[in-house]
């Protein structure tokens, strides 16, 4: 199990942190819209190696047999790896290759709120809150955090999907 969770968790992070480091050249010219939309895709491609790798336990390690719950274990490790690649990644593009990002964000919620033509006391409020944002994100153990939660429910959904999709008990003639 081993062998086949790393391959396919380091391939799944891989692509994400590759995507992510490619993506950075282009954010300013893309925006932040475009960017989620980017990034979330990144994402959910990313993750489908999560059904590539339990359909590979099953096939090569299970005897084209696996339960939802091995299935479950082995995708969610698949995931786990993966978004540790994600948040590692993010964490030195963050503080290293785009340190001014924290301040462009928070600049941008605020941009938000007057393209929608909010009234002044909730673009005001909104100031509030990207400083208090751009301040909490820059603790390095929230930025984590945060960036584990932005990408683990997807892999969370991959793995619950998969490991249902590709469950297949022994026939009661062969146990």
């Amino acid at each position: 199990m081993k062998k086949i969770v790393l391959t396919f968790g380091l391939i799944s992070g891989g692509i994400s942190a590759a995507m992510m480091l490619a993506g950075i050249p282009i954010a300013d010219k893309i925006g932040f819209e475009k960017g989620e939309i980017l990034g979330y895709t990144v994402i959910v491609l990313s993750a489908l190696m999560v059904f590539f790798g339990v359909r590979s336990y099953r096939e090569n390690a299970g005897g084209g047999r696996i339960t939802f719950g091995r299935g479950f274990a082995v995708g969610i490790l698949i995931t786990l790896i993966s978004n540790a690649c994600y948040v590692g990644t993010w964490e030195i593009v963050y503080y290293k290759l785009m340190p001014g990002f924290g301040d462009k964000y928070a600049a941008h919620m605020v941009e938000r709120a007057r393209a929608a033509e909010d009234s002044q006391q909730k673009i005001d409020e909104m100031v509030r809150k990207a400083k208090e944002f751009k301040v909490m994100y820059d603790k390095p153990a929230v930025n984590v955090a945060y960036t584990f939660a932005e990408v683990f429910p997807i892999g969370l959904l991959v793995t619950l999907l998969s490991a249902a999709a590709l469950r297949k008990k022994a026939r009661a003639a062969e146990e």
